[in-house]
């Protein structure tokens, strides 16, 4: 499997990716980050860009920096170098867990965060723990940078609010506070992607639920949120009665006959799933609190 002939260029900068966007804007382009998804799609044939233009190693788009009670993460920032930070972890836990469990090593040392975001797969791992860390995805075009919120950020299936003249430059995410974060998946036997994944993100005080933000993967054809489940564990004990009827609601919102159908799992089987996993993620986070809310 060869894929087809292109031009590749190597971009040094934002700005030198921008105007390599510009200057290519009549032919099929794409951008090489990690190149996981995009070098096998392009050797099956399924993605044949006229234009490849590398942005791994612009300088500006890694790192892992606190601002204030803002984590900054650049786009080109490498799975193994969040796994590996006490930064990430504690200020954005729902996302260091998820993470841990992308790929295996191989993957995770080339794999990037920005590329995992915009590249938009509904079965990645990424989508559900941005949607519950609350992150915001910062774009650069020509125009400028914009800030895009999570929750605006997910169209569709590969389908995100980035234009096809901007490039996904940094995720910015507020600091948990103290919050506890978890990941729970269900994977695919054949690819390792999620064939339910679901993220949590839990605050409390005194015993109370605060806040609770739950996001899902895996189950529609984007991230989504699951509010039903956080609107029933906000103001509550998180103990395993709570967990359990909070996990019940997680399908209100969605749409069955719309949920993702596959040889591996039917949408009703992922409606199932979907319940399952929103459980084990909040008992996970139930238990980092040392053993419920009433704990703290």
């Amino acid at each position: 499997m060869y894929p087809d002939e292109f031009d590749y260029y190597e971009a040094g900068s934002v700005g030198e990716a921008l105007d390599l966007l510009d200057e290519h804007s009549d032919a099929e382009t794409e951008l090489l980050a990690g190149g996981h998804s995009l070098l096998p799609a392009m050797k099956t044939g399924l993605s044949s860009p006229d234009v490849l233009i590398d942005i791994s190693g612009i300088d500006a788009m890694h790192g892992i920096e606190v601002d204030g009670d803002t984590l900054s993460i650049g786009a080109m920032t490498r799975y193994s170098d969040l796994v590996e930070s006490d930064t990430v972890a504690e200020h954005a836990p729902a996302l260091a867990e998820a993470v841990r469990q992308v790929g295996d090593v191989q993957v995770r040392n080339r794999g990037t965060i920005g590329g995992n975001l915009a590249h938009a797969d509904p079965a990645a791992d990424l989508p559900g723990a941005a949607l519950a860390s609350d992150a915001t995805l910062v774009a650069e075009g020509s125009d400028g940078e914009r800030s895009i919120p999570a929750d605006d950020f997910f169209f569709g299936m590969y389908t995100t609010d980035v234009g096809p003249d901007e490039l996904l430059t940094r995720v910015e995410i507020p600091s948990a506070d103290g919050g506890v974060g978890a990941y729970a998946k269900k994977p695919s036997p054949s690819s390792g992607y999620a064939m339910v994944g679901v993220a949590a993100l839990i605050e409390s005080d005194g015993g109370t639920v605060t806040s609770a933000r739950i996001g899902a993967n895996g189950v529609m054809d984007h991230g989504v949120r699951l509010g039903p489940v956080e609107d029933q564990l906000a103001g509550g004990s998180l103990d395993a009665d709570a967990i359990a009827t909070a996990a019940s609601h997680a399908g209100d919102d969605l749409d069955t006959d719309m949920m993702m159908s596959d040889l591996q799992a039917s949408n009703e089987f992922r409606a199932q799933l979907l319940e399952v996993y929103t459980e084990r993620a909040l008992t996970a986070a139930m238990d980092r609190t040392g053993g419920s809310a009433a704990a703290d």
